[in-house]
């Protein structure tokens, strides 16, 4: 499994969420023909049907300009929260999926003979209910052959290289904090099932129900391979006992949003010492990891938590735990009783999503999943044309020069400390679209006949693919997204902006309208980006991509001092009555989209200027500063579930969309301006916040 060093995205990950066209039935099963596709409508930009006139843009503009838009778009019934977003990510994934069953019936070239057969595979639900549980007992076995905790590590060793299964921690390649060129092996804290810690941790009513249907979801799928009721109960028992464990020893996730949290360099005869229990040398050697003489522990304390669990669990009891993180990493793909059962506890209880995503759409997401850069090569030649990327490199040259002035004229940060702004903005590198060269997919191994099979060599694939990266340059040219997906990030050791194709269509970019709706949409979106390199985590790094000291102490502390207002503005928002943000876990995405806003705005000014036009000028009644606003504010208009709310608030760095609009514009005058507020009224209060 690779260690990612955490990416500023704009949004939860939305990748390839839609309903799709069916041309041929010979893959779809019994249990889906009454689901069948229909091509969805392609989004726009600028919705005048969205807005809800009886709503006071002053008070509540996200009501004002999304409340239409809410009240039309129902969350439909396979999907736990729906917006803008989505909508795209539905057209995505329609159009991949039209590539893939294309590719599956009469493939053209080998590329695509070998995702269209992967995803043939996914789709033969039919065989997967015969086999039941059968592709999963070698493992089983595997497990089974285990005499001595010792070996344990080696047996982990095979699941973390060769099967989809996460256990204990994770292992993979990352680029080293303090010399970006470099490319590392770590290992970091991991093992758990539940979202975040606090599912494990927190004694309230909520959580130990959680907790409850947890347990009763292992004692489902452990019955499902044969167990009795009685040992299904013990052993389930058994693992939320291991995984508790791991959770008190597991570092908070607001902490680890702190750079030094995850950074600990250590020699393998130290992490020997600092976890004996477990066998390092023979995971190393199981996984087949080029020999190094150091790695990072990102959280020494979870590996020492984990020493004392191997000491004190029986060698039965961390089987079970084992077979269960095989059952449950595949469960999904499974006959129908295993994919039920996961659905019902992962996506009905925890996300409150009424009915399980069809086949299709999960095969379609898959395939891009295990095959982004192949699948994405046909993608992008039907829905991504040149001209498209070249509008795009013009628009982040005119955020970046916004960025520039916007930095020049800050009254709290120091010349030294501007200077030190301006040479980490002119590294800055972006990417958009798609990758200059493709990913190589020839040693993947596609069956066509076995799913789980061909799951497994997706696994292998990716695992070898990072552990090659050990000891050679950093590719700077590498993606962390492909190319369909409706989402952007900010990479802080590369210190670049990632924009792929997906993103880049309406409702955020579309030329055939005027500028203050793409600057309101994908400006802001590129702003916000370009804000992550300066919030608070981003800040820590320099601009080859080191975590290094840049600020004057001074400055510094003015920086916290302006974050404290956010933190305490946004910790504030409940998105369930009784459910608060988590002001500091939300802080960089919250500081991000307050800066893109007003880098966005200066860069359509300018834009506007060079084109002998103004921000009062109106178009169908509302002035480009109005078009600005709202355009910003639909592409975050969406429904959510209390369930989907409720897990947000525990792990999502990212605010709701309520709040990403309502928390961005009261802390921005221009907007006031624009709709004729005053101060005092909700949307231009007195003590509204800035850094950026």
């Amino acid at each position: 499994m690779r260690i990612l060093h955490p990416v500023f995205r704009l949004a939860v990950v939305l990748v390839l969420s839609s309903p799709l066209a069916l041309s041929a039935q010979q893959f779809v099963s019994a249990s889906d023909t009454s689901q069948v596709p229909v091509e969805p409508k392609a989004p726009h930009s600028f919705d005048l049907s969205a807005i809800d006139k009886t709503a006071d843009p002053c008070v509540d503009f996200y009501q004002y300009a999304c409340g239409n838009w809410r009240k039309n778009n129902p969350i439909p019934s396979d999907q736990s929260r729906w917006g803008r977003f989505n909508e795209l990510a539905e057209r995505n994934r329609y159009l991949l999926y039209v590539d893939l069953k294309k590719a599956a019936d009469s493939p053209a070239t080998p590329l695509q003979r070998k995702y269209g057969d992967f995803f043939a595979a996914c789709m033969d639900s039919d065989l997967a209910d015969k086999l039941g549980d059968q592709p999963i007992l070698p493992l089983f076995a595997r497990i089974d052959a285990i005499k001595d905790k010792k070996d344990i590590a080696a047996v982990a060793a095979y699941l973390d290289s060769k099967t989809p299964t996460g256990i204990f921690f994770r292992f993979g390649v990352e680029q080293d904090e303090k010399d970006s060129s470099k490319q590392i092996e770590g290992v970091s804290q991991g093992g758990l099932t539940l979202p975040d810690r606090d599912y494990y941790l927190e004694d309230n009513p909520h959580m130990q129900d959680i907790r409850a249907k947890y347990h009763d979801y292992i004692v489902t799928v452990l019955k499902l391979t044969g167990e009795t009721e009685d040992q299904a109960k013990t052993d389930a028992g058994e693992v939320l006992e291991i995984e508790t464990a791991l959770a008190k020893g597991a570092t908070p996730r607001v902490e680890l949003r702190d750079p030094d949290k995850r950074y600990h360099i250590m020699t393998l005869t130290a992490l020997d010492q600092l976890d004996p229990n477990f066998d390092w040398s023979a995971y190393f050697t199981g996984v087949h990891a080029p020999r190094v003489e150091d790695l990072n522990v990102g959280q020494p304390d979870f590996f020492k938590a984990e020493n004392q669990l191997l000491g004190d669990e029986s060698l039965d009891a961390l089987k079970v735990y084992l077979k269960f993180h095989v059952i449950n990493g595949v469960a999904d793909w499974l006959s129908q009783p295993f994919q039920d059962a996961n659905f019902d506890f992962f996506q009905k209880t925890l996300q409150g999503q009424a009915e399980e995503t069809p086949r299709w759409k999960r095969c379609t997401s898959a395939t891009d999943r295990a095959l982004g850069e192949a699948v994405g090569q046909d993608w992008v030649k039907e829905n991504f044309p040149p001209e498209a990327k070249q509008n795009m490199e013009q628009l982040v040259a005119a955020l970046k020069k916004a960025l520039a002035d916007d930095i020049q004229a800050l009254p709290w940060m120091s010349e030294d400390t501007k200077k030190q702004a301006e040479v980490k903005l002119d590294e800055f590198r972006q990417k958009i679209g798609y990758p200059d060269k493709w990913r190589d997919y020839s040693k993947f191994e596609v069956t066509r006949t076995n799913f789980i099979t061909d799951l497994d060599h997706s696994a292998e694939f990716r695992f070898n693919y990072e552990l090659n990266k050990v000891g050679k340059p950093v590719d700077e040219k590498e993606w962390g997204m492909t190319p369909p997906t409706v989402n952007a990030y900010y990479a802080p050791p590369m210190n670049d902006i990632n924009f792929p194709a997906g993103i880049l269509q309406p409702p955020f970019y579309d030329f055939s309208k005027d500028p203050a709706v793409n600057f309101g949409g994908i400006g802001v979106v590129i702003g916000h980006e370009m804000t992550h390199g300066f919030d608070d985590e981003g800040s820590k790094y320099d601009g080859h991509g080191n975590v290094k000291p840049w600020w004057t102490d001074a400055d510094r502390k003015a920086f916290d001092e302006r974050l404290q207002c956010e933190i305490d503005e946004y910790g504030s928002f409940e998105p369930v009555p009784g459910v608060h943000l988590n002001g500091k876990l939300t802080l960089g995405e919250n500081t991000a989209d307050n800066g893109g806003i007003r880098i966005a705005w200066q860069a359509l000014l300018a834009t506007l200027a060079e084109e002998g036009k103004s921000i009062d000028d109106k178009i169908d009644g509302y002035t480009e500063a109005q078009r600005y606003f709202i355009s910003f504010a639909q592409i975050w208009c969406e429904n959510r579930s209390e369930q989907t709310s409720r897990v947000a608030a525990k792990v999502d760095p990212h605010s709701p969309g309520m709040f990403r609009t309502d928390g961005v514009v009261r802390n921005f005058d221009e907007f006031g301006k624009a709709f004729g507020c005053h101060k005092g009224q909700p949307m231009m209060p007195e003590d509204a916040c800035r850094v950026w």
